[in-house]
């Protein structure tokens, strides 16, 4: 297998476990995010803000704004196919974000070891304008986890 080949089949792999954790994530689904693009440790998700994700002040829910960073850094660590979590994640609010905004949440692996990895996201706005700097460290599990109803 060429080179080309072996990078057309990892995007390949990579786009489909990306495509099946999304199919159960109810909560990414819900809130309307969107699958741009996604490869071998990178997802590019967007979604619109809605009226009901705002806050007190008008502007985006800081919670929603990490839900949308840790779905993008989900589905990147996951994109190899192994069942991994988050071990720690922060976020940096930028600048606020209002309904009506299109958000897009960019995640790439800046590093892998071992089971451990560290992903940078970046939210922006249709402007292009930095929202928020998102950094989560994933853990991949030695065994799938369990799903709920399951005998232990």
């Amino acid at each position: 297998m060429s080179s080309d080949e072996s990078a057309t089949e990892r995007q390949a792999s990579a786009r489909r476990a990306i495509d099946a954790l999304y199919a159960t994530d109810l909560a990414t689904r819900a809130n309307g995010m969107r699958i741009m693009e996604a490869g071998p440790g990178s997802c590019t998700l967007r979604m619109i803000v809605r009226p009901d994700m705002t806050n007190g002040h008008g502007t985006c829910h800081g919670g929603v704004l990490f839900m949308l960073a840790d779905s993008a850094f989900a589905f990147a660590c996951n994109s190899e196919g192994h069942p991994t979590v988050a071990a720690s994640a922060a976020i940096e609010f930028l600048a606020a974000a209002r309904a009506g905004d299109e958000l897009t949440a960019a995640a790439a692996e800046s590093w892998r070891g071992g089971r451990s990895g560290i992903y940078d996201i970046v939210i922006t706005n249709q402007r292009d304008e930095r929202v928020a700097l998102f950094r989560g460290r994933s853990h991949r599990l030695s065994t799938p986890p369990k799903k709920s109803g399951e005998p232990a």
